[in-house]
Protein backbone atom coordinates (compact mmCIF):
# COMPACT_ATOMS: atom_id res chain seq x y z
CA UNK A 1 0.00 0.00 0.00
CA UNK A 2 2.97 2.11 0.24
CA UNK A 3 2.16 3.95 -3.75
CA UNK A 4 -1.24 5.13 -2.37
CA UNK A 5 0.41 7.19 0.79
CA UNK A 6 1.36 10.27 -0.92
CA UNK A 7 -2.16 10.06 -2.93
CA UNK A 8 -3.81 9.90 0.14
CA UNK A 9 -2.10 12.69 2.27
CA UNK A 10 -3.11 14.93 -0.50
CA UNK A 11 -6.50 13.97 -0.81
CA UNK A 12 -6.58 14.61 3.64
CA UNK A 13 -4.88 17.52 3.59
CA UNK A 14 -7.07 19.25 0.92
CA UNK A 15 -10.47 17.92 2.18
CA UNK A 16 -9.17 18.57 6.10
CA UNK A 17 -9.97 22.21 5.18
CA UNK A 18 -13.35 21.88 4.16
CA UNK A 19 -14.14 19.32 7.55
CA UNK A 20 -13.50 18.47 10.60
CA UNK A 21 -12.14 15.22 10.26
CA UNK A 22 -11.71 12.44 7.66
CA UNK A 23 -10.00 8.93 7.47
CA UNK A 24 -8.98 7.05 4.53
CA UNK A 25 -8.87 3.04 4.93
CA UNK A 26 -7.16 0.52 2.10
CA UNK A 27 -6.78 -2.70 1.11
CA UNK A 28 -5.40 -5.32 -0.76
CA UNK A 29 -6.76 -8.60 -0.13
CA UNK A 30 -5.83 -12.70 -1.60
CA UNK A 31 -8.15 -15.33 0.02
CA UNK A 32 -8.62 -19.10 -0.94
CA UNK A 33 -12.22 -20.74 0.24
CA UNK A 34 -12.98 -24.59 -0.29
CA UNK A 35 -16.06 -26.63 0.50
CA UNK A 36 -15.94 -30.65 0.63
CA UNK A 37 -18.66 -32.67 1.03
CA UNK A 38 -18.55 -36.14 1.52
CA UNK A 39 -15.25 -35.88 0.32
CA UNK A 40 -15.86 -34.31 -2.74
CA UNK A 41 -14.80 -30.61 -3.31
CA UNK A 42 -17.91 -28.90 -4.25
CA UNK A 43 -16.74 -25.23 -4.61
CA UNK A 44 -12.94 -23.30 -4.98
CA UNK A 45 -13.52 -20.06 -4.64
CA UNK A 46 -9.49 -17.66 -5.36
CA UNK A 47 -9.22 -14.18 -5.48
CA UNK A 48 -7.70 -10.97 -5.18
CA UNK A 49 -9.73 -7.53 -3.67
CA UNK A 50 -8.62 -4.03 -3.63
CA UNK A 51 -10.87 -1.51 -1.62
CA UNK A 52 -10.80 1.90 -0.41
CA UNK A 53 -13.27 3.95 1.48
CA UNK A 54 -13.30 7.86 2.72
CA UNK A 55 -15.02 8.80 5.73
CA UNK A 56 -15.64 12.08 6.37
CA UNK A 57 -17.41 13.97 9.92
CA UNK A 58 -18.98 17.75 9.36
CA UNK A 59 -21.72 19.11 11.43
CA UNK A 60 -21.77 16.10 13.66
CA UNK A 61 -22.63 14.13 10.78
CA UNK A 62 -20.35 10.63 8.85
CA UNK A 63 -20.33 10.82 4.84
CA UNK A 64 -19.08 8.03 3.85
CA UNK A 65 -18.47 6.42 0.62
CA UNK A 66 -16.34 3.26 -1.07
CA UNK A 67 -15.27 1.90 -4.02
CA UNK A 68 -13.18 -1.03 -5.56
CA UNK A 69 -11.26 1.07 -8.33
CA UNK A 70 -8.55 3.53 -6.34
CA UNK A 71 -8.62 5.80 -9.31
CA UNK A 72 -12.26 6.90 -8.17
CA UNK A 73 -10.42 8.11 -4.71
CA UNK A 74 -11.22 11.42 -5.34
CA UNK A 75 -14.94 10.86 -6.91
CA UNK A 76 -15.71 9.19 -3.45
CA UNK A 77 -14.41 11.69 -1.53
CA UNK A 78 -15.99 14.30 -2.87
CA UNK A 79 -19.17 11.92 -2.63
CA UNK A 80 -18.23 11.33 1.59
CA UNK A 81 -18.25 15.05 1.88
CA UNK A 82 -21.52 16.05 0.22
CA UNK A 83 -23.23 13.12 2.02
CA UNK A 84 -21.60 15.03 5.31
CA UNK A 85 -23.10 18.22 4.06
CA UNK A 86 -26.77 17.22 3.89
CA UNK A 87 -26.63 16.08 7.22
CA UNK A 88 -26.50 17.07 10.51
CA UNK A 89 -25.73 15.35 13.94
CA UNK A 90 -24.43 15.46 17.17
CA UNK A 91 -21.51 12.97 16.81
CA UNK A 92 -17.94 13.32 18.16
CA UNK A 93 -15.02 11.41 18.65
CA UNK A 94 -12.82 10.84 21.29
CA UNK A 95 -9.08 11.53 21.47
CA UNK A 96 -6.56 9.08 20.97
CA UNK A 97 -3.22 8.59 20.12
CA UNK A 98 -1.63 9.63 17.25
CA UNK A 99 0.33 6.24 15.07
CA UNK A 100 2.52 5.72 13.20
CA UNK A 101 3.03 2.39 12.35
CA UNK A 102 3.82 -0.56 10.29
CA UNK A 103 3.07 -4.41 11.36
CA UNK A 104 2.82 -7.51 9.89
CA UNK A 105 1.43 -11.32 11.72
CA UNK A 106 4.18 -13.72 11.72
CA UNK A 107 3.67 -16.39 9.34
CA UNK A 108 5.93 -19.56 8.86
CA UNK A 109 4.32 -20.56 5.63
CA UNK A 110 2.55 -18.26 3.70
CA UNK A 111 -0.48 -19.55 1.63
CA UNK A 112 0.63 -19.43 -1.42
CA UNK A 113 3.22 -21.57 -0.84
CA UNK A 114 0.82 -24.28 -0.47
CA UNK A 115 -0.84 -25.31 -3.42
CA UNK A 116 -4.94 -26.04 -4.08
CA UNK A 117 -4.06 -29.65 -4.15
CA UNK A 118 -2.19 -29.67 -0.88
CA UNK A 119 -5.28 -27.72 0.71
CA UNK A 120 -7.98 -29.84 -0.91
CA UNK A 121 -5.66 -33.21 0.88
CA UNK A 122 -5.21 -31.93 4.33
CA UNK A 123 -9.36 -31.62 4.08
CA UNK A 124 -9.63 -34.84 2.82
CA UNK A 125 -7.71 -36.23 5.04
CA UNK A 126 -10.28 -34.72 8.37
CA UNK A 127 -12.84 -36.33 6.04
CA UNK A 128 -11.48 -39.58 6.12
CA UNK A 129 -10.75 -39.43 9.69
CA UNK A 130 -14.01 -37.87 10.69
CA UNK A 131 -16.21 -40.98 7.99
CA UNK A 132 -16.38 -44.11 10.82
CA UNK A 133 -18.73 -45.91 11.13
CA UNK A 134 -22.47 -44.71 11.28
CA UNK A 135 -21.28 -41.36 9.94
CA UNK A 136 -23.70 -40.63 6.98
CA UNK A 137 -22.67 -37.04 5.62
CA UNK A 138 -19.01 -34.78 5.95
CA UNK A 139 -18.55 -30.93 5.15
CA UNK A 140 -15.06 -29.75 5.26
CA UNK A 141 -14.79 -26.09 4.32
CA UNK A 142 -11.35 -24.13 4.40
CA UNK A 143 -10.41 -20.59 4.01
CA UNK A 144 -7.12 -18.43 3.98
CA UNK A 145 -6.71 -14.93 3.93
CA UNK A 146 -4.12 -12.56 3.36
CA UNK A 147 -4.78 -8.45 3.26
CA UNK A 148 -2.44 -5.21 3.21
CA UNK A 149 -4.71 -2.12 4.97
CA UNK A 150 -3.49 1.39 4.96
CA UNK A 151 -5.58 3.47 7.82
CA UNK A 152 -4.67 7.34 7.43
CA UNK A 153 -6.65 10.45 9.11
CA UNK A 154 -6.87 14.02 9.62
CA UNK A 155 -4.90 13.75 12.91
CA UNK A 156 -2.04 12.13 11.26
CA UNK A 157 -2.07 8.57 12.02
CA UNK A 158 -0.72 6.74 9.36
CA UNK A 159 -0.97 2.37 10.29
CA UNK A 160 0.13 -0.17 8.16
CA UNK A 161 -0.95 -3.58 8.98
CA UNK A 162 -1.01 -7.15 6.61
CA UNK A 163 -2.61 -9.92 8.93
CA UNK A 164 -2.64 -13.65 7.67
CA UNK A 165 -6.22 -15.80 8.69
CA UNK A 166 -7.30 -19.60 8.17
CA UNK A 167 -9.57 -21.52 9.61
CA UNK A 168 -10.72 -25.13 9.18
CA UNK A 169 -14.04 -25.87 9.83
CA UNK A 170 -15.59 -29.75 9.99
CA UNK A 171 -19.00 -30.93 10.37
CA UNK A 172 -20.09 -34.73 10.35
CA UNK A 173 -23.55 -36.40 10.93
CA UNK A 174 -24.20 -39.74 12.31
CA UNK A 175 -27.81 -41.77 12.19
CA UNK A 176 -28.67 -45.00 13.41
CA UNK A 177 -31.60 -45.40 11.42
CA UNK A 178 -34.27 -43.57 13.67
CA UNK A 179 -32.36 -40.44 14.27
CA UNK A 180 -29.29 -38.02 13.15
CA UNK A 181 -26.54 -36.95 15.40
CA UNK A 182 -23.96 -33.92 14.49
CA UNK A 183 -19.96 -33.44 15.41
CA UNK A 184 -18.58 -30.03 14.89
CA UNK A 185 -14.93 -28.46 15.35
CA UNK A 186 -12.53 -25.72 13.88
CA UNK A 187 -9.14 -25.07 13.53
CA UNK A 188 -7.89 -21.74 13.19
CA UNK A 189 -5.52 -18.62 13.63
CA UNK A 190 -4.08 -15.64 12.55
CA UNK A 191 -0.81 -17.16 11.03
CA UNK A 192 -0.08 -18.91 8.19
CA UNK A 193 -0.66 -22.58 7.19
CA UNK A 194 1.36 -23.65 10.01
CA UNK A 195 -1.76 -23.62 11.86
CA UNK A 196 -3.09 -26.59 9.78
CA UNK A 197 -0.01 -28.26 9.04
CA UNK A 198 0.93 -28.68 12.67
CA UNK A 199 -2.38 -29.82 13.52
CA UNK A 200 -3.22 -33.57 14.37
CA UNK A 201 -5.61 -33.86 11.25
CA UNK A 202 -6.30 -37.87 11.85
CA UNK A 203 -7.25 -36.81 15.45
CA UNK A 204 -9.44 -33.36 14.62
CA UNK A 205 -11.72 -35.44 11.97
CA UNK A 206 -11.87 -38.96 13.96
CA UNK A 207 -13.31 -36.72 17.12
CA UNK A 208 -15.75 -35.01 15.44
CA UNK A 209 -17.01 -38.48 13.84
CA UNK A 210 -16.97 -39.94 17.19
CA UNK A 211 -19.11 -37.41 18.81
CA UNK A 212 -21.75 -37.93 15.83
CA UNK A 213 -21.73 -41.18 16.89
CA UNK A 214 -21.89 -41.29 20.50
CA UNK A 215 -24.46 -38.88 20.82
CA UNK A 216 -26.89 -41.26 19.10
CA UNK A 217 -26.75 -43.47 21.85
CA UNK A 218 -26.98 -40.75 24.73
CA UNK A 219 -30.05 -39.98 26.44
CA UNK A 220 -32.61 -36.46 26.23
CA UNK A 221 -31.74 -34.18 28.89
CA UNK A 222 -33.67 -34.23 31.96
CA UNK A 223 -35.34 -30.49 32.80
CA UNK A 224 -35.32 -28.52 35.34
CA UNK A 225 -33.08 -26.47 37.89
CA UNK A 226 -29.06 -28.09 38.54
CA UNK A 227 -25.52 -27.26 39.32
CA UNK A 228 -23.95 -27.03 35.33
CA UNK A 229 -19.93 -27.61 34.56
CA UNK A 230 -19.60 -25.67 31.03
CA UNK A 231 -16.74 -26.95 29.29
CA UNK A 232 -14.69 -23.71 27.55
CA UNK A 233 -16.10 -23.80 24.65
CA UNK A 234 -19.44 -23.54 26.19
CA UNK A 235 -17.98 -20.90 28.82
CA UNK A 236 -16.68 -18.75 25.81
CA UNK A 237 -20.01 -18.90 24.19
CA UNK A 238 -21.93 -17.50 27.83
CA UNK A 239 -19.44 -14.87 27.92
CA UNK A 240 -19.75 -13.99 24.19
CA UNK A 241 -23.16 -13.94 24.36
CA UNK A 242 -24.44 -13.17 27.14
CA UNK A 243 -22.11 -10.20 28.97
CA UNK A 244 -20.32 -9.54 25.89
CA UNK A 245 -23.22 -8.11 23.11
CA UNK A 246 -24.19 -6.56 26.66
CA UNK A 247 -21.02 -4.36 26.86
CA UNK A 248 -21.17 -3.12 23.40
CA UNK A 249 -21.47 0.94 23.65
CA UNK A 250 -23.90 0.82 21.05
CA UNK A 251 -26.51 -1.36 22.05
CA UNK A 252 -26.64 0.63 25.95
CA UNK A 253 -26.85 3.66 23.74
CA UNK A 254 -30.04 2.23 22.55
CA UNK A 255 -31.25 1.12 25.67
CA UNK A 256 -30.85 -2.53 24.53
CA UNK A 257 -28.75 -3.50 27.15
CA UNK A 258 -29.74 -5.11 30.41
CA UNK A 259 -26.37 -3.40 31.92
CA UNK A 260 -27.16 0.44 30.95
CA UNK A 261 -26.19 2.32 34.11
CA UNK A 262 -24.47 -0.57 36.04
CA UNK A 263 -20.81 0.38 35.33
CA UNK A 264 -18.94 -0.07 39.26
CA UNK A 265 -22.20 -2.28 40.28
CA UNK A 266 -22.00 -6.62 41.26
CA UNK A 267 -23.37 -8.25 38.00
CA UNK A 268 -21.62 -11.29 38.74
CA UNK A 269 -19.47 -13.86 41.40
CA UNK A 270 -16.83 -11.47 43.32
CA UNK A 271 -14.59 -14.66 41.25
CA UNK A 272 -15.50 -13.41 38.02
CA UNK A 273 -13.06 -11.62 35.67
CA UNK A 274 -13.57 -11.03 32.55
CA UNK A 275 -11.64 -9.51 29.27
CA UNK A 276 -11.96 -8.58 26.17
CA UNK A 277 -8.46 -8.06 24.26
CA UNK A 278 -7.75 -7.85 20.40
CA UNK A 279 -4.08 -7.82 20.98
CA UNK A 280 -4.24 -11.45 21.98
CA UNK A 281 -2.06 -13.24 19.01
CA UNK A 282 -3.34 -16.39 19.71
CA UNK A 283 -6.90 -15.57 19.53
CA UNK A 284 -8.82 -15.92 16.29
CA UNK A 285 -10.60 -12.01 16.80
CA UNK A 286 -6.53 -10.89 17.17
CA UNK A 287 -5.81 -7.51 15.35
CA UNK A 288 -3.08 -5.13 16.50
CA UNK A 289 -5.37 -1.54 15.43
CA UNK A 290 -8.98 -0.85 15.37
CA UNK A 291 -10.06 0.10 12.09
CA UNK A 292 -10.33 3.58 13.49
CA UNK A 293 -6.82 3.37 14.67
CA UNK A 294 -6.97 2.64 17.83
CA UNK A 295 -3.85 0.52 19.60
CA UNK A 296 -5.85 -2.24 21.06
CA UNK A 297 -4.72 -3.84 24.78
CA UNK A 298 -6.20 -6.28 27.16
CA UNK A 299 -9.61 -4.58 27.93
CA UNK A 300 -11.13 -5.88 31.64
CA UNK A 301 -15.03 -5.44 31.39
CA UNK A 302 -15.51 -7.50 34.84
CA UNK A 303 -13.40 -7.46 37.59
CA UNK A 304 -14.20 -9.35 40.91
CA UNK A 305 -17.85 -9.57 39.70
CA UNK A 306 -17.96 -5.88 38.86
CA UNK A 307 -18.97 -3.84 35.39
CA UNK A 308 -15.85 -1.82 34.92
CA UNK A 309 -15.10 -1.15 31.46
CA UNK A 310 -17.29 -1.31 28.37
CA UNK A 311 -16.56 -2.23 24.36
CA UNK A 312 -16.42 1.18 22.78
CA UNK A 313 -15.04 2.89 19.23
CA UNK A 314 -14.21 6.78 19.24
CA UNK A 315 -18.01 7.87 18.44
CA UNK A 316 -19.69 5.83 21.41
CA UNK A 317 -16.85 6.02 23.96
CA UNK A 318 -17.30 10.08 23.39
CA UNK A 319 -20.89 10.08 24.16
CA UNK A 320 -20.32 8.28 27.29
CA UNK A 321 -16.90 10.66 28.25
CA UNK A 322 -14.61 7.16 28.09
CA UNK A 323 -12.18 6.13 25.98
CA UNK A 324 -12.20 4.19 23.02
CA UNK A 325 -11.49 0.47 23.47
CA UNK A 326 -10.12 -0.11 20.38
CA UNK A 327 -13.60 -2.29 19.33
CA UNK A 328 -14.36 -0.34 16.12
CA UNK A 329 -14.39 -3.20 13.45
CA UNK A 330 -15.84 -3.82 9.94
CA UNK A 331 -14.78 -4.87 6.58
CA UNK A 332 -13.72 -2.01 4.39
CA UNK A 333 -17.02 -1.83 2.31
CA UNK A 334 -18.76 -1.09 5.74
CA UNK A 335 -19.56 1.63 8.59
CA UNK A 336 -17.51 0.90 12.01
CA UNK A 337 -19.43 -0.88 14.35
CA UNK A 338 -18.71 -1.95 17.95
CA UNK A 339 -17.81 -5.46 18.24
CA UNK A 340 -16.15 -7.89 20.21
CA UNK A 341 -12.67 -9.43 19.50
CA UNK A 342 -11.15 -11.94 22.03
CA UNK A 343 -13.76 -12.57 24.79
CA UNK A 344 -12.83 -14.79 28.06
CA UNK A 345 -13.35 -15.74 31.34
CA UNK A 346 -9.98 -15.73 33.58
CA UNK A 347 -8.96 -18.54 34.96
CA UNK A 348 -9.05 -19.63 38.60
CA UNK A 349 -7.66 -22.32 40.69
CA UNK A 350 -9.92 -25.54 40.56
CA UNK A 351 -9.13 -29.16 38.64
CA UNK A 352 -11.37 -30.53 36.79
CA UNK A 353 -11.77 -33.11 39.30
CA UNK A 354 -12.45 -30.30 42.33
CA UNK A 355 -15.09 -28.73 40.00
CA UNK A 356 -17.90 -31.61 40.27
CA UNK A 357 -16.39 -33.69 43.14
CA UNK A 358 -19.14 -32.33 44.97
CA UNK A 359 -21.99 -31.84 43.11
CA UNK A 360 -24.69 -34.91 44.27
CA UNK A 361 -27.21 -34.46 41.03
CA UNK A 362 -26.07 -32.41 37.83
CA UNK A 363 -25.13 -31.74 34.45
CA UNK A 364 -21.64 -31.25 32.72
CA UNK A 365 -22.48 -29.48 29.28
CA UNK A 366 -19.37 -29.39 26.41
CA UNK A 367 -19.44 -27.09 23.07
CA UNK A 368 -22.16 -25.38 21.85
CA UNK A 369 -24.79 -25.87 18.85
CA UNK A 370 -26.10 -21.86 18.85
CA UNK A 371 -28.22 -20.12 20.88
CA UNK A 372 -29.69 -16.88 20.94
CA UNK A 373 -29.79 -13.53 23.51
CA UNK A 374 -31.82 -10.64 24.27
CA UNK A 375 -29.25 -8.03 25.81
CA UNK A 376 -32.27 -5.96 26.56
CA UNK A 377 -34.29 -8.33 28.95
CA UNK A 378 -30.92 -9.58 29.94
CA UNK A 379 -32.33 -13.15 28.80
CA UNK A 380 -30.65 -16.31 27.00
CA UNK A 381 -30.53 -19.51 25.74
CA UNK A 382 -27.94 -21.50 24.51
CA UNK A 383 -28.03 -25.19 22.82
CA UNK A 384 -24.77 -27.68 23.83
CA UNK A 385 -23.50 -30.14 21.62
CA UNK A 386 -23.25 -32.70 24.27
CA UNK A 387 -23.64 -33.21 27.83
CA UNK A 388 -23.55 -35.98 30.76
CA UNK A 389 -25.26 -36.32 33.86
CA UNK A 390 -23.30 -35.75 37.26
CA UNK A 391 -24.11 -38.04 40.31
CA UNK A 392 -22.23 -38.09 43.11
CA UNK A 393 -19.26 -36.06 41.83
CA UNK A 394 -18.59 -38.53 38.78
CA UNK A 395 -19.27 -38.30 35.10
CA UNK A 396 -22.12 -40.77 34.22
CA UNK A 397 -24.92 -40.86 31.45
CA UNK A 398 -23.95 -39.06 28.22
CA UNK A 399 -26.99 -36.91 27.79
CA UNK A 400 -28.17 -35.20 23.74
CA UNK A 401 -30.19 -32.05 22.37
CA UNK A 402 -29.25 -29.94 25.68
CA UNK A 403 -30.11 -26.69 26.20
CA UNK A 404 -28.96 -24.10 28.70
CA UNK A 405 -31.04 -20.84 29.63
CA UNK A 406 -31.32 -18.15 32.54
CA UNK A 407 -31.08 -14.54 33.39
CA UNK A 408 -27.45 -12.87 32.25
CA UNK A 409 -27.49 -11.77 35.73
CA UNK A 410 -28.43 -14.34 37.64
CA UNK A 411 -26.69 -16.77 35.30
CA UNK A 412 -23.13 -15.20 36.24
CA UNK A 413 -24.06 -14.41 40.56
CA UNK A 414 -24.00 -18.26 39.81
CA UNK A 415 -20.52 -18.70 38.88
CA UNK A 416 -19.46 -20.42 42.00
CA UNK A 417 -15.79 -22.16 40.77
CA UNK A 418 -13.87 -21.54 37.91
CA UNK A 419 -11.08 -24.13 36.24
CA UNK A 420 -7.63 -23.66 36.04
CA UNK A 421 -7.45 -24.92 32.21
CA UNK A 422 -8.10 -22.65 29.51
CA UNK A 423 -8.94 -22.57 25.62
CA UNK A 424 -9.77 -19.96 23.08
CA UNK A 425 -12.35 -21.06 20.43
CA UNK A 426 -12.16 -19.98 16.86
CA UNK A 427 -15.52 -18.49 15.72
CA UNK A 428 -17.02 -15.89 13.73
CA UNK A 429 -19.63 -13.34 15.38
CA UNK A 430 -22.59 -11.76 13.22
CA UNK A 431 -23.86 -8.38 14.29
CA UNK A 432 -26.04 -5.60 12.00
CA UNK A 433 -25.47 -7.77 8.60
CA UNK A 434 -21.52 -7.78 9.56
CA UNK A 435 -19.38 -10.78 10.68
CA UNK A 436 -16.02 -10.72 12.32
CA UNK A 437 -13.77 -13.53 13.34
CA UNK A 438 -13.59 -13.50 17.03
CA UNK A 439 -12.17 -15.65 19.80
CA UNK A 440 -14.01 -16.80 22.85
CA UNK A 441 -13.71 -19.19 25.86
CA UNK A 442 -12.12 -19.57 29.18
CA UNK A 443 -11.76 -22.69 31.67
CA UNK A 444 -14.50 -24.96 33.01
CA UNK A 445 -16.96 -22.93 34.85
CA UNK A 446 -19.07 -24.34 37.42
CA UNK A 447 -22.75 -22.63 37.68
CA UNK A 448 -24.72 -23.40 41.23
CA UNK A 449 -27.96 -23.26 39.41
CA UNK A 450 -29.01 -23.48 35.54
CA UNK A 451 -31.91 -23.93 34.06
CA UNK A 452 -32.05 -26.90 31.79
CA UNK A 453 -33.66 -28.55 29.50
CA UNK A 454 -34.28 -31.74 26.83
CA UNK A 455 -35.51 -31.12 23.36
CA UNK A 456 -36.89 -34.43 22.79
Amino acid sequence: MEEYINLFENIIAETSQKVDYIDIRAGIGENTALLMKDGDVDEINTGMSLAARVRVLNNGAWGFAYTTDLSKINEITDTAIKFSNSLKGDVTLSETDIIKDKIAVDVKIPFKDISIEEKKDIMKQANDAATIEKVNSTTVSYGDSEINELFMSSEGSEIQVKTSRVRMALNASATNGEIIQFGHGSLGGVKGFEVIADADIEKFGREIGEKAVRLLDAQSAPSGNFPVIADPELTGVLIHEALGHAVEADLILQNDSILKDRMGCQIASDIVNIFDDASLKEGFGYYPYDVEGVKTKPNQLVKDGKLVSLLNSRETASKLNMKSSGNARSLIADQPIVRMSNTFLQPGDNSFEELIEDIPDGIYLKGSRGGQVDTGKGIFQFNAAEGYLIEKGEISTPLRDVSLSGNILETLKNIDAIGSDFKLSVGFCGKDGQTAPVGDGGPHTRILKALVGGMG
